[in-house]
């Protein structure tokens, strides 16, 4: 007797192999997948901008890297004691205005140069809402906490969406004509938009992108949110706030993202390299003792090993 409905889903016709460069953009999502990467010992860029929830977000950020942008204390935002930009995350905000613009500077200036060798992004669309800064007249990447007054909440349509999706690949393939595209629509449920305007905007966004991979050449579709919904549909797989998948959930979303996109070698890489990420996590309680001398030469032994065996992995 089966008791879920489990999404079965076809290996890509494109594998992904682990010697390859990546980059995650997007919604939370993308660091949770990013997180998995790391652990694994990709090469992977995880979210140059911070967290980017929107079509429109997403493609001002590849507009930016795609134009070689200089930002200045025009482009700044100065509230609560430190300088922002409306197009880059809070972990970019800064007291000093010129320790902010360096720090977007740099990050720019690095993404664009991994950009033009790497072979995947993955980009991880979150919702359908934008919010329209009243005075600027410029939809944001993020509010910054300032006052939900100064701000338009508006919904793009699907057509908006596909037309933000579509700009965002051609500029991509401007930077990197080779580049391979992962376009998932993340699980994380949006409740503050409302039950049903976050079905909506969820819905918009999958008709969108669809419409995409059935016309673009190596661009491609991972169903995050159909797993979550339709497979996991329970909320033992989900955090306290019943909005954000849990590490069981997102494990399993990951083991479908690995079947689905891996080459064979790829998946004996992670295999390998299990051991010695699991190890390197483990903290011992008397790192001076006996037991924990001959487990950091175990992990040395690890590395060594896969070093041997995957000479281009930075460890």
């Amino acid at each position: 007797m089966n008791f879920r409905t489990e999404i079965k889903i076809a290996r890509n016709p494109v594998k992904a192999e682990h010697y390859q460069k990546y980059v995650t953009i997007g919604s939370c999502f993308a660091e949770n997948i990013a997180g998995y990467f790391k652990y694994y010992l990709f090469n992977v860029l995880e979210n140059p901008f911070g967290v980017l929830y929107n079509p429109v977000s997403i493609c001002n950020a590849i507009k930016i890297l795609n134009s070689k942008k200089v930002f200045t204390e025009n482009d700044l935002i100065y509230d609560k004691g430190e300088w922002h930009s409306f197009y880059h995350h809070s972990d970019f905000s800064h007291e000093d205005k010129t320790e902010c613009l360096n720090n977007i500077k740099n990050r720019t200036t690095h993404t664009l140069d991994y950009l033009t060798s790497t072979e995947w992004i993955i980009i991880s669309l979150g919702t359908s809402y934008v919010y329209r800064h009243k005075e600027k007249n410029i939809i944001v990447s993020n509010c910054h906490k300032m006052p939900a007054s100064d701000f338009i909440r508006e919904l793009l349509t699907s057509e908006e969406s596909k037309k933000y999706l579509t700009d965002t690949i051609n500029l991509l393939r401007k930077i990197n004509p080779a580049i391979k595209i992962i376009l998932t629509v993340s699980p994380i449920r949006h409740i503050k938009d409302g039950f049903a305007e976050n079905q909506l905007s969820k819905s918009s966004l999958i008709y969108a992108v669809h419409e995409i991979i059935n016309t673009s050449s190596n661009c491609f579709y991972f169903p995050s949110y159909e797993i979550m919904m339709d497979d996991l549909r329970d909320y033992r797989f989900y955090e306290k706030d019943m909005l954000h998948p849990n590490k069981i959930a997102i494990e399993y979303i990951w083991e479908k993202f690995s079947a689905c996109f891996f080459s064979d070698a790829c998946l004996t890489a992670i295999k390998d390299i299990e051991p010695y990420s699991k190890g390197t996590m483990h903290r011992p309680r008397n790192p001076e003792s006996a037991a924990s001398k001959a487990f950091e030469q175990k992990i040395k032994k690890l590395k060594d090993e896969l070093i041997a065996k995957y000479p281009y992995l930075g460890i």
